[in-house]
């Protein structure tokens, strides 16, 4: 899990579920699905197929699988990409508002 040498100001909770994200672009209004990998209050960590650019705004819904727990809806901001393999990569987003 966590070490002691994590530095984060928040914990990290390890999760391996679907986000539905839609890019915040008037004229794109793409859509794209990726696989959360991890999440704090601050942000998360975001498995896809395609690269995405720094600074990319985004709208994110995280559908939880309790019904007691309302789902996840937030706009957040691309601040790392990283490619995994030939057609995976890994963002990381900070959100910038959750509603």
């Amino acid at each position: 899990m966590l070490s002691r040498n994590d530095k984060r100001n928040y914990f990290r909770m390890m999760v391996n579920t679907e986000v539905q994200m839609m890019i915040n672009d008037p004229e794109s209004g793409r859509m794209l699905s990726g696989i959360c990998r991890d999440l704090s209050a601050t942000g998360m960590a975001v498995e896809i197929d395609e690269p995405l650019e720094m600074g990319t705004m985004i709208h994110l819904r995280l559908e939880s699988n309790n019904s007691s727990v309302v789902p996840l809806d937030a706009h957040a901001k691309v601040v790392r990409c990283t490619q995994e393999s030939e057609d995976l990569y890994q963002i990381g987003l900070t959100f910038i508002e959750l509603n």
